[in-house]
C-alpha cells in the first residue's frame, strides 16, 4: 500500500482514523506534517467537520508524543542516546539535535513544550528527552495538547479555505505546499548561516594573542 492509499484507508475510518494518521504521523513521515494536515483541511466538508478534524488530529498527535515519551521513559538516557547515536540520522535526528532538545528543558518545562509542538522535527522528538527527564506527565500532556493545537489549526483551516475557494484545489493545493516547502528550507538556511557566522565568531575570538 503506497502512502496516500494508506492515508485514504486511515480516512475510511472518520474520527478514529484522523487519530490514527496523526498517531502515525509522529512516527512515519508520510509527508511533511504541514502538508499532510493541509491536504487533510482540503477533505473537510463543512465547519462542523473541521472541528472533529482538528480534535482528531490534536488527540492523535497527543497520543503520539505520549508513546515517545513512555519511550524515554522506558529506555533511559544512557540508551536511548546510544540509539540516536547510531540511528538518528535515518530519523532526521542527530545527536546534536537530541542534545539540544534535552538542554531546552533547562527553562521551563511547560512551555518548552507547547512551543516545541510548533517547531518542525522538535515537534516530533522533543517528548523523548522530556520521558527520559521524568517531566510531571499531566503537565507535559496539556503543554503538548495545547501545542498541538496551535500547530495544527492553521494549516488544517488553509486547506478547508483551498477547498471552498474558487481557485482549482488541487493547483491551488500544490503551490501552498510548495510555498510552505520553501518557507521551511529558507529558515533552515538562515539558521544554518547564522549558526556558522557564530562558529567563526566565537573561533576568531578564542585564537591566541601572540606576544611580542
Amino acid at each position: 500500500m503506497d502512502e496516500l492509499g494508506a492515508v485514504s484507508w486511515l480516512l475510511g475510518y472518520g474520527f478514529i482514523g484522523l487519530t490514527g494518521l496523526a498517531v502515525v504521523e509522529k512516527f512515519i513521515p508520510l509527508f511533511p506534517s504541514y502538508v499532510l494536515l493541509m491536504l487533510l483541511g482540503m477533505t473537510v466538508a463543512d465547519p462542523q467537520n473541521l472541528i472533529a478534524t482538528i480534535a482528531a488530529t490534536t488527540l492523535g498527535s497527543t497520543i503520539g508524543a505520549c508513546c515517545w515519551f513512555g519511550i524515554g521513559r522506558t529506555l533511559g538516557g544512557e540508551r536511548v542516546a546510544r540509539k540516536v547515536s547510531q540511528y538518528g540520522r535515518f530519523v532526521f535526528l542527530s545527536p546534536q539535535l537530541y542534545d539540544r532538545l534535552t538542554n531546552a528543558y533547562r527553562r521551563n518545562h511547560f512551555w518548552v513544550t507547547v512551543t516545541g509542538q510548533t517547531i518542525p522535527t522538535a515537534r516530533v522528538y522533543l517528548a523523548l528527552p522530556a520521558g527520559i527527564l521524568g517531566l510531571d506527565f499531566k503537565i507535559f500532556g496539556v503543554a503538548t495538547l495545547l501545542g498541538s493545537m496551535l500547530w495544527n489549526v492553521p494549516f488544517l483551516c488553509l486547506g478547508y479555505v483551498l477547498r471552498t475557494s474558487d481557485y482549482d484545489p488541487f493547483q491551488a493545493a500544490f503551490w501552498a505546499a510548495v510555498g510552505l516547502v520553501g518557507v521551511e528550507m529558507s529558515i533552515l538556511a538562515i539558521v544554518t548561516i547564522c549558526k556558522r557566522r557564530m562558529s567563526g565568531s566565537l573561533s576568531r575570538q578564542r585564537l591566541p594573542v601572540k606576544q611580542e
